[in-house]
C-alpha cells in the first residue's frame, strides 16, 4: 500500500477538532440548547493547557469536565475553550487548547468522538507553557460515563443517563491503516 503523503489521519483529526470549536462557540454565544451537554476529556500535560496547581495535582495525565448547568465565561478561540468552572465550591478557570482534546461527548444525542492528543514538536515549543494558579484541594465527584481523572464540576450530580453509558464513542484508531 502506498504511503500516505496527504495525512489523512491528521486532518481527520482537525476535522473533528472544529466540530468541538464550532459547537463551544455556539455554546458560548447562545447558550446549551435543549438538553444538549459536554463530556471534555483532555490531556492536562498538553501544551498550553492552563488549570490550576491543585487541579494539575489532582488529574496529573487527564481530566474530565462536564459542562452542562454551572459553567461561566465559556470562550472558544481558533485554537482553545476557556470555561469557569467551580471544583469542590472553589471556582477555576481552565484554558484548554483543542489540540489537548481527548474525548467530546454529548449524552442527550448520544454523539461523541474520540481523539489523539497532537504531538507535534514545533507546537509544543511555541505553546504557552503552563501556568499553574494557587488553590485550595477539593474532592471531585465521581463520574461513571467519563474516562480516568474524571472531574465533575459542582451543581451536576455525577448521575449519567442510560444513553450515556451505552452510547458508543468513536475511535478512529479503527479507519487508520496498520503498519
Amino acid at each position: 500500500m502506498a504511503e500516505d503523503l496527504i495525512r489523512y489521519d491528521v486532518l481527520t483529526q482537525d476535522a473533528l477538532r472544529g466540530v468541538v470549536k464550532k459547537v463551544l462557540s455556539e455554546a458560548a454565544r447562545a447558550g446549551l440548547p435543549g438538553e444538549h451537554h459536554f463530556y471534555i476529556a483532555f490531556d492536562t500535560r498538553a501544551p498550553g493547557v492552563r488549570i490550576s496547581s491543585r487541579l494539575r495535582e489532582r488529574y496529573p495525565e487527564e481530566m474530565t469536565v462536564v459542562i452542562q448547568h454551572q459553567y461561566w465565561d465559556l470562550a472558544a478561540t481558533d485554537h482553545a475553550f476557556e470555561v469557569g468552572l467551580s471544583f469542590g465550591g472553589v471556582p477555576e478557570k481552565l484554558h484548554v487548547p483543542f489540540s489537548a482534546l481527548k474525548g467530546f461527548f454529548d449524552p442527550s444525542v448520544e454523539f461523541g468522538m474520540q481523539f489523539e492528543v497532537i504531538q507535534d514538536d514545533e507546537a509544543a515549543a511555541a505553546a504557552e507553557p503552563p501556568v499553574p494558579v494557587p488553590a485550595k484541594p477539593a474532592t471531585p465527584l465521581p463520574l461513571a460515563a467519563a474516562t480516568k481523572g474524571d472531574a465533575v464540576p459542582d451543581g451536576d450530580d455525577g448521575k449519567t443517563d442510560e444513553a450515556a453509558k451505552s452510547a458508543a464513542v468513536v475511535s478512529l484508531d479503527a479507519f487508520r491503516k496498520k503498519t
